[in-house]
């Protein structure tokens, strides 16, 4: 069956989505190509350019994508949390390798001194810490959680210690973040 315009776009789209994905995995930021992202996904440069408007805006498509993720899969998790206990947990799984955080902390300094696409981050960040807010603030309440600091303090601190800790386990796979978060976070939700 042939694809229509429209589906053989969207598909053009997610392979370069998977590519991206790939390629920033294995080679970094600031080292990857846009060329070696379409090759890898079977594409020419153009395809990058007419669908993200180069490494950049691909780079953005990919943090949106997993910051939405990230966000549905807390949503879920959140409703399904009965205690305190419980809710510490959620928020402190286990990271996996940090890979994902040596490129996204490459890729955030690398874009932090470009305004246009300091504010993109600074977007999809805020963004994601308002939904997260929102999903803690009703998990607290519905617990009887009281929170240490203001609600968007603590999606800050907890995004920041996150970060902090994946890069930590990047350079020494021995630190156990899972502990360490589930600490602190403890002590910020009492």
């Amino acid at each position: 069956m042939r694809l229509t315009r429209l589906q053989a776009q969207e598909r053009t789209h997610e392979r370069l989505l998977d590519a991206g994905r790939e390629i920033f995995l294995r080679r970094g930021f600031l080292a990857a190509t846009v060329e070696e992202v379409a090759a890898e996904a079977g594409y020419t440069r153009g395809a990058v350019y007419k669908h993200f408007g180069g490494k950049e805006g691909l780079w953005h498509a990919l943090v949106q994508q997993w910051s939405e993720t990230l966000a549905d899969g807390l949503r879920q998790a959140l409703d399904g949390v009965h205690t305190r206990a419980e809710l510490i947990a959620t928020l402190t799984p286990d990271p996996g390798p940090g890979r994902w955080a040596l490129v996204s902390a490459e890729a955030t300094a690398a874009l932090a001194g470009r305004p246009e696409h300091a504010a993109r981050v600074a977007d999809v960040q805020a963004r994601f810490d308002g939904e997260m807010a929102t999903l803690l603030t009703a998990c607290c309440e519905r617990l009887g959680v009281r929170p240490a600091m203001p609600i968007p303090v603590l999606v800050a601190a907890w995004g920041a210690l996150g970060g902090g800790l994946a890069l930590r386990r990047a350079v020494d796979g021995s630190t156990d973040v899972t502990a360490i978060a589930a600490a602190a976070l403890g002590t910020f939700l009492r």
